[in-house]
């Protein structure tokens, strides 16, 4: 197969000569084959093709895969623009990608490729156990994804690690922007899709078929690991519980009471399942409920706790939407602050890339003035090890995690 080459514009590709890895489509503007060379026009090479990205003087960028139904067009895979995009070079990507986890996480379940972070762009795939849970965003990545999961088996048979289900997730709105359907089902065989892993001391029922996401949010592991050397003997409050992940580990550290709330009533059937699973049913109670209901419910009642968690679902997924997220995410601080007893300890955080690190820090700085109390951080935190961040692609880092001591003023 021939070279596809594509020129940016003058004055464009500072994002990728900074370390990025992401070429959008007002940057192209010439494009060369086999019998074609002129201004860049969609639909003269196939969609999702490999690319060889150069500068407006032909400086070399990188090899990528194309998407021509994305603001995103091209998703660089390597720098290296005379490397051979085959077998050899996805199975070195994955067997990286297994060292790292090795070296940095517990692996019983553990995130194995999280997109560019990894530099396998737009593809997620989750262990859980002997289960791999997969997810693709990008069209370019579309065709490679069965190949990539044969090779991630043979990585991982090479350390005695026997797969025995794949289950695609594939169902985000987002692949509808890459022109791509919304996809759930098996690759390969079937298999009973909940799957049992424990994680920090604490057993889970994982759902890889109908849970969020891919099952299960497996950021927050070492998050959940520092909120339980809070809770021994304490009252606590865990918001937004999902299936119950920061309660469970506020009980198996020996909290007098926890109550977790959600919205979801599938969600609260599956945590009251994970405690019983733990026993922990009589001191872990889950509840259904509206927390944007619930928290000034509980104040008007009096309700107070020694640890209050708010860990919400992202209130914005893009910069148009920061200013009504941001006023979602003080409010339910605010609340949060306010049952908060004095010398109790609030964890809160955000999962929103666009609500960055500044955005997230000042508003809690405003709610803090607003209830009248002092913050002493205790602890700032992000993403667990296997959702690595990379410092030359800011889409990598999303999860702020802070746990304050909450000091009323007198």
């Amino acid at each position: 197969m021939s070279d596809i080459v594509i020129k940016l514009r003058k004055g464009e590709g500072r994002t990728i000569s900074a370390g990025g890895a992401w070429v959008f489509d007002n940057e192209i503007e010439h494009l060369i084959t086999d019998d074609y060379n002129g201004p860049y026009k969609k639909g003269i090479i196939e969609n999702g093709a490999l690319v060889k990205v150069r500068a407006f003087n032909d400086y070399p960028l990188g090899v990528g895969l194309i998407s021509e139904n994305s603001k995103i067009r091209v998703r660089l895979l390597t720098r290296d623009i005379d490397a051979v995009i085959d077998d050899e070079f996805f199975k070195t990507r994955l067997y990286n990608a297994w060292s790292y986890r090795k070296s940095t996480v517990d692996t019983s379940s553990c995130r194995l490729v999280f997109g560019e972070a990894d530099f396998l762009p737009g593809i997620t795939i989750d262990k859980f156990e002997d289960v791999l849970v997969i997810e693709v965003l990008f069209f370019g990545m579309e065709r490679y994804k069965v190949r990539i999961i044969e090779l991630l088996k043979e990585v991982l048979t090479e350390d005695g690690i026997i797969i025995r289900g794949v289950y695609e997730r594939s169902d985000s709105k987002e692949r509808l922007k890459e022109g791509l359907e919304r996809v759930k089902g098996f690759i390969g065989p079937e298999f009973d899709t909940t799957v049992d892993i424990v994680e920090n001391g604490v057993k889970y029922h994982v759902d890889v078929k109908d849970g969020q996401k891919t099952g299960f949010f497996l950021d927050q592991k070492y998050n959940r690991l520092a909120v339980q050397k809070l809770c021994k003997d304490k009252k606590v409050l865990d918001c937004f519980t999902h299936t119950g992940s920061f309660a469970l580990n506020a009980g198996i550290a020996g909290a007098a009471f926890v109550l977790g709330v959600d919205a979801s009533e599938t969600a609260i059937e599956m945590a009251t399942s994970n405690a019983e699973l733990n026993g922990l049913s009589d001191r872990v109670k889950f509840e259904t409920h509206d927390v944007f209901e619930l928290l000034p419910e509980l104040e008007k009642r009096g309700e107070d706790y020694d640890v209050v968690i708010l860990d919400p679902p992202a209130f914005t997924k893009s910069r148009d939407s920061i200013k009504n997220a941001t006023k979602g995410y003080k409010e339910i601080n605010i609340r949060g602050m306010r049952l908060v007893r004095d010398g109790g300890f609030l964890a809160t955080c955000s999962c929103s890339h666009f609500m960055n690190f500044e955005l997230f820090t000042k508003m809690l700085h405003d709610a803090a003035r607003d209830v009248g109390v002092t913050l002493r951080q205790v602890e700032f935190r992000t993403q667990s090890p296997d959702h690595p961040i990379l410092f030359n692609h800011d889409e990598s880092y999303y999860l702020k995690f802070y746990i304050f001591q909450v000091v009323k003023r007198k």
